[in-house]
């Protein structure tokens, strides 16, 4: 592996501490909740780690940098943290802010395991220093895909907004259902307001929307505007990449926020290890964890793995990423060369679909597994 020279300053000044940076949203237009919950996992793990020990004697410390959905923020917070001298990055939930980072990192030469971002290109080209837990889009929509299909949808309206993740996932729904005797609808968001969309649901004779826009707009107010036009009560509404995963979605919604299924990285039952990590983060986050909380535990958890068997040294840890084997929260996590996925891939975390039950909004109903 061809290694970058250091960057200036990035020695550990007085080698009190091995620094993770971490790479998390925290501010709008971020999707906030989502952070929260990552960075929550991420810190319980650093927490259970020192108390364990830390790295070699040395405590583990996080720094933490607001990202807010921006991927230039996010490539500046890179360089910092490189000079800093971080052992590696950690974290990011948004795809397109994943993206920039993994390419300054693969740049610098920054080990950066990511924690929830699934957009199958995260670098352009094949990338030694980046690894990545949370499944390929590709890999995950192609199982909600096959969710539409056997609850018999096969005319798919998707109201997407302008972005490259969105764009990525129309591709990919697009692709698997042709061929199986489905029709995507594309509605394209920069031009249609909620009422637009009901009047183009009729028209294309929709049975499913997908919601491929941010959250909470224009997300809830489409929502809203489905649910109340009449014309409409038969139709399916569905968000695979996750808005109805946290509490904020339905206190917005209420009874709305029901029955919308989103695909959720969790296995069915959660293991001793994971049973005993939702329990820390219900203490911490006062509220149920999201399947996010649970990828940034796995996160640190596979980081300091690594750095307490191969040392601290950038190069060493971006070396080690295909002979890793940890027990995470959600299975046997270890990393291979996935087939058009340019970065070390876990394949695959466990997927399901879900939705919120209509009877018990803050209940969770599995309706497939893949």
């Amino acid at each position: 592996m061809n290694t970058p020279p250091s960057l200036p300053g990035t020695e550990r000044a007085d080698g009190s501490a091995v620094r993770i940076g971490a790479l998390v949203p925290l501010s709008r237009p971020g999707w906030v909740e989502a952070g929260q919950h990552l960075l929550a996992g991420l810190e319980l793990a650093v927490r259970e780690v020192n108390e364990t020990g830390g790295i070699a004697g040395k405590p583990l410390e996080l720094v933490v940098r607001d990202t807010a959905a921006d991927p230039q923020r996010a490539a500046a917070a890179v360089d910092e943290l490189a000079r800093l001298g971080v052992a590696a990055l950690a974290g990011e939930y948004h795809s397109v802010v994943a993206r920039a980072a993994a390419v300054r990192a693969d740049a610098l030469g920054v080990p950066f395991l990511c924690s929830s971002a699934v957009l199958d290109t995260l670098t352009e080209q094949p990338t030694p220093w980046v690894a990545r837990l949370a499944p390929a889009q590709s890999h995950g929509w192609q199982v909600y895909a096959d969710f539409l299909l056997g609850a018999g949808h096969s005319r798919i309206a998707v109201a997407a907004a302008p972005s490259a993740y969105w764009a990525s996932g129309a591709r990919i729904l697009r692709d698997y259902l042709a061929p199986r005797g489905g029709a995507v609808i594309e509605l394209d968001m920069s031009t249609l307001d909620p009422t637009a969309v009901c009047d183009e649901l009729v028209d294309n004779r929709a049975t499913a929307l997908l919601l491929l826009v941010g959250h909470p707009e224009p997300a809830v107010s489409i929502v809203k505007s489905v649910r109340r036009d009449q014309r409409l009560a038969e139709i399916m509404i569905g968000a695979p990449a996750g808005q109805p995963e946290f509490a904020e979605w339905a206190t917005l919604l209420g009874d709305d926020s029901t029955a919308i299924p989103f695909l959720r990285y969790l296995p069915a039952r959660l293991g001793p290890l994971g049973a005993r990590v939702e329990t820390a983060l219900c203490e911490r986050l006062a509220e149920a964890p999201s399947f996010v909380a649970f990828e940034g535990y796995d996160t640190v958890t596979v980081l300091a793995h690594v750095l307490r068997s191969h040392g601290v040294d950038r190069a060493r840890t971006a070396e080690a990423w295909p002979r890793v084997a940890v027990e995470g929260t959600r299975g046997q996590i270890q990393f291979s060369r996935t087939p058009d996925i340019s970065v070390w891939q876990w394949a695959w975390a466990p997927i399901q679909v879900v939705d919120r039950d209509p009877a018990a909004p803050d209940r969770f109903r599995i309706l497939h597994t893949g």
